[in-house]
C-alpha cells in the first residue's frame, strides 16, 4: 500500500547538482570516502565534523557529524548501496539528529574526468517535499565550496 507521504516524495523532483574540481578522480572521490577527508570539509560552511566513520564496502554503513557553528550537532547516516571507484558512489542518507525527518533518500555520486580535474554530479533522490529538497541543495552547494577548498 502507498502511504501519502509516499506518493508527495514521488512528485517531488530529485536535486542535481553538477561541479568541477581541479583534482584527479581518485582524490575527489577519496574525499567522500575516507573519513580523515571527510573531517576536513564535510557539511556547510562554518561546520566542523567532530566524527567520522566509515565501512568501506557495499552494504558498510557511514556515520558523519558535524557541529555547526552554534555547536549544535548534525549526525547524517547511511548504507553503501553502490561502489564502482573512482566513477560512481550510491549510498542511502538519512538524519539520525536535527530537525529534518529521518526517510532515507539516495544519494548517487558519479565522476568523470574533465581535463585537469573531475566533473562530479550528484543526484540525491527521495525528499518528502520540495522544502527538504531546498535545504539540502543548499547544504550541498555550500559543502563543495568547503570541499573545493579542501582539495
Amino acid at each position: 500500500m502507498t502511504s501519502a507521504a509516499t506518493i508527495e516524495a514521488l512528485a517531488v523532483p530529485n536535486l542535481t547538482i553538477s561541479r568541477t574540481f581541479a583534482a584527479d578522480r581518485t582524490r575527489v572521490f577519496k574525499a567522500f570516502t575516507d573519513p580523515d577527508v571527510l573531517k576536513e570539509w564535510f557539511g556547510p560552511e562554518g561546520f566542523s565534523v567532530p566524527s567520522a566513520t566509515v565501512d568501506f564496502r557495499v552494504g558498510g554503513k557511514y556515520r558523519i557529524t558535524m557541529r555547526s557553528p552554534e555547536e549544535t550537532d548534525h549526525t547524517v547516516i547511511g548504507v553503501y548501496r553502490e561502489i564502482d571507484e573512482p566513477s560512481r558512489l550510491v549510498f542511502t542518507w538519512a538524519w539520525e539528529t536535527g530537525d529534518m525527518p529521518d526517510a532515507d533518500t539516495l544519494v548517487t555520486l558519479e565522476f568523470a574526468d574533465d581535463g585537469a580535474g573531475t566533473a562530479m554530479t550528484l543526484t540525491h533522490e527521495g525528499f518528502l517535499n520540495e522544502d527538504l529538497r531546498e535545504r539540502h541543495n543548499e547544504g550541498w552547494c555550500s559543502s563543495f565550496i568547503c570541499l573545493d577548498a579542501a582539495l
